[in-house]
């Protein structure tokens, strides 16, 4: 045993850093017995005291270290030699320890830099299995495993550093292993699911409602104020990012930001402290954990399901000349992804700096195990994975069929999750939408990119004299990109719930600032608006930036929240899973910063002051998410063929032009036509048919109905109405206005789209669809826009 006299940090708010301690060894006394099972990695209470397990394949000692802290912070150690290895796993079984304890690991072996091998047992490293933490990082030379200056840049090449490290850096808890909680899964099909993508910090810390100690908080989350808001709105399922414990990058921290996203992953069992109360961080580990636990029970029991981000591509330790926290001091080559030529150098896929090898067995077992824990133990519903690419590469190479992709098909615990991948990295052949396997679903990017550009992109060109694109790729989303999501080991594919639709997400413009900017604002990040994506297809209507309702340019804010309803009815009446970003419902505005990473601040955080319009926002979104959830006919499961089903006269999906006539080849090329009609027949569904009347155009279209199966349209909802209840005072006034006959022509406003719903029926007598009911294939001929190849026989049912 020994012992180091330092100091350690607090668990709210830490003191200045004392001066870094050479590191002393000192022989340390084998642990006292064998852990029962050697493979339960991490540490667990087990009669009477723990069981430890390690992996550190290429370490030649391991030693347990048991942190204790003084009333005056000073910090004491207990060391125990942990037995092994057996196949790479160090482990042991330590009597009288307890939950609550503190402890880490130090790893003695060979320093050498150009293989890869980084051992340096001056550094306290952290358990990567830890469920919980004690302390925070200290930005200090110390923390790096070879020498750095001041400036934290290496010095002298890659020199080993003696500075003891176990002041600055967070400590593993003690825990027990807990029980189930969460309460009754809800269990959302995915036909019902509606995502809502949210910070738990940024969602709640202006929220009325919600007390202010717990604002930005767990608990804030699970207040009965926010649960209003969410079951109001008629989202499913909130997606939050990050909540794993993370550390921000040095170079952030120099310049006094810090990494407001969280996706810089410091320990995969843990919960980012940060987010807890103070009460639950002052009552220590086990309370912020439970905080999280009833969080995710608050909203099970208003019927809402927990999705998790979760960053599995790469840690916080960065590049190779990034902090040694954990995995870095514990198996450099073995949990990173590296050269095979030079084993020092580090390959990276994610941009990052370093990414996890997903060809090693312990990473991939490390990112299962932590997937299991949060769903056996915290009781979550999903997850959202970042960069999943780079979790099914072997080495340089993508494959569908990677072992970490088909143990998420095939897991017990995790096959009846909902597991989303961002689907693309920054390593070569990156970009794989549409490509991962069953039963996972993608984020569709060419979907937000489509409805961009022709709601923003396309109309911004044409008040520019330009003309936009053909709308082929514009139906094809709308119609549940079969192109991406109709091909696999099943006939017919993921089908279109597979397809993640957005608009928006956390990174990029919010919805109200992709129709007020055209350039991206981002110098709050100090990076001298270098960062950030310059392909927005945004459109500023003729302003940039904000204007001001007495202003001479206010003549734009009619048009601006047009399109505003015009993006999100795309998004939430499209075939395929929709998703929500927190506050575009409310129309709010990041100031045209389309990466606030680092700015935990009102830059970022939901503004919940709601002038008028942001009222009508709320309400137009309100309403068109309860119109998905009434009508089936605007959640389809199956792509569509293009021809009648069974008993029906009417094909499933048929497309329109202005004139109410089939689509031609020669208009699915031509970027001059600017309306496009979409009818879906809800008879399967036990519906009334869809159709959806899109007019991208800068002048208003006179547009003739299609004949569909001879029923009248009422018209349920129009982009020119500020709000749905405009619908309502209409047809008080006028009682047939809402209602066409089919042929009949209509009036479109410029830079509008309308939703029109017939009564749910049989058939009408004679009524056929003839060619209008069928798409026209692609010039390629593959997959038509209508969704599904033509010939290819359609499913009686869902």
């Amino acid at each position: 045993m020994s012992t180091t006299g330092t100091r350690a940090s607090g668990e709210v708010s830490a003191p200045s850093p004392p001066a870094a301690r050479p590191y002393e060894d000192a022989p340390a006394p084998r642990a006292p017995g064998r852990a029962r099972n050697h493979r339960r990695l991490g540490v667990h209470v087990v009669g009477d005291g723990i069981d430890v397990a390690v992996h550190a394949s290429r370490a030649e000692r391991v030693d347990l270290c048991l942190i204790d802290v003084a009333a005056d912070g000073t910090l004491h150690e207990r060391r125990y030699r942990l037995r092994g290895p057996i196949a790479g796993i160090w482990h042991g079984h330590v009597p009288g320890v307890r939950a609550g304890q503190r402890y880490g690991f130090r790893v003695h072996g060979h320093w050498d830099p150009a293989a890869g091998l980084l051992h340096n047992p001056a550094k306290l490293l952290l358990d990567p299995y830890a469920r919980a933490l004690a302390g925070g990082v200290e930005l200090v030379p110390a923390i790096y495993a070879h020498t750095v200056d001041e400036a934290l840049r290496p010095v002298d090449g890659f020199v080993r550093d003696d500075r003891d490290s176990a002041p600055f850096v967070p400590h593993g808890v003690v825990l027990h292993d807990g029980v189930p909680t969460g309460g009754p899964r809800p269990r959302v099909p995915w036909p019902e699911t509606v995502i809502y993508e949210a910070h738990v910090r940024g969602l709640t810390m202006r929220l009325p409602g919600v007390p202010a100690e717990l604002r930005g908080t767990y608990a804030g989350l699970a207040h009965p104020a926010t649960v209003a808001h969410l079951r109001r709105l008629g989202v499913t399922t909130v997606e939050l990012l990050p909540i794993h414990a993370a550390m921000s990058e040095p170079f952030l921290t120099q310049k006094g930001l810090s990494n407001y996203w969280g996706y810089n992953t410091l320990a995969f069992f843990a919960p980012e402290p940060r987010y807890a109360t103070r009460a639950a961080r002052l009552a220590g580990p086990e309370a912020v954990l439970a905080e999280v636990k009833h969080m995710v029970a608050a909203l099970h029991a208003a019927g809402i399901e927990v999705l998790l981000d979760v960053v599995y591509n790469h840690t916080c330790e960065g590049g190779a000349e990034g902090p040694t926290l954990s995995l870095r001091g514990l198996d450099n080559t073995g949990y990173y992804l590296h050269d095979g030529a030079h084993p020092g150098e580090l390959v990276d896929v994610t941009g990052t700096g370093n990414s996890l090898d997903f060809r090693r067995t312990r990473v991939v077992q490390l990112a299962l195990d932590s997937l299991r824990y949060w769903v056996s133990e915290v009781g979550v519903d999903g997850f959202r994975f970042d960069l999943a690419v780079t979790l099914g590469r072997h080495g340089a190479e993508f494959t569908p069929y990677h072992p970490f992709l088909v143990a998420l098909a095939t897991d017990p615990v995790l096959a009846g999750t909902k597991l989303i991948a961002e689907p693309w990295d920054l390593g070569p052949g990156g970009w794989r939408t549409g490509q991962f396997p069953d039963p996972m679903a993608d984020w569709n990017d060419r979907f937000r990119g489509a409805v961009r550009g022709f709601w923003l992109a396309d109309a911004g060109a044409q008040a520019k004299g330009h003309p936009g694109r053909d709308l082929r790729e514009l139906a094809t989303r709308l119609s549940g990109s079969a192109d991406l999501f109709g091909l696999g080991e099943v006939p017919g594919g993921r089908g279109p719930l597979a397809s993640i639709n957005f608009v928006t997400a956390h990174d990029g413009f919010t919805l109200a600032d992709l129709v007020a900017y055209d350039h991206k604002h981002n110098a709050a990040n100090l990076e001298d608006n270098r960062d950030g994506s310059d392909d927005n297809r945004s459109w500023n209507h003729g302003v940039e930036g904000p204007v001001r309702r007495d202003s001479p340019f206010a003549v734009v804010l009619p048009l601006r929240r047009r399109s505003l309803r015009n993006l999100l009815a795309t998004l939430l009446l499209s075939a395929g899973t929709p998703m929500l970003t927190a506050g575009d419902e409310l129309g709010r505005t990041q100031h045209g910063n389309n990466n606030p990473y680092c700015q935990d601040n009102e830059i970022s955080w939901v503004d919940w002051d709601l002038q008028p319009w942001r009222e009508d926002l709320l309400a137009t979104t309100t309403y068109l998410l309860r119109l998905r959830r009434e009508h089936r006919v605007l959640r389809p499961t199956r792509f569509a063929s293009g021809r009648p089903v069974s008993g029906d006269d009417v094909a499933d999906l048929g497309w329109f032009d202005a004139a109410g006539q089939p689509m031609t080849p020669q208009q699915w090329h031509d970027p001059h036509p600017r309306v496009l009609q979409m009818l879906r027949s809800g008879l399967r569904f036990g519906d009334g048919d869809a159709l959806l009347v899109l007019n991208g155009s800068l002048d208003q279209q006179e547009v003739a109905l299609p004949r569909g199966r001879g029923r009248d349209y009422e018209l349920v909802w129009d982009s020119a109405w500020e709000r749905p209840d405009f619908s309502r005072m209409s047809s008080d006034s006028e009682p047939l206005s809402l209602v066409a006959s089919p042929g009949e022509r209509v009036e479109l406003e410029a830079l509008s789209m309308r939703l029109y719903l017939t009564d749910a029926a049989s058939p009408a007598p004679g009524a056929t669809a003839g060619a209008a009911g069928e798409p026209t294939p692609s010039a390629a001929g593959g997959p038509a826009p209508g969704g599904g190849r033509l010939g290819r026989p359609a499913p009686d049912a869902d």
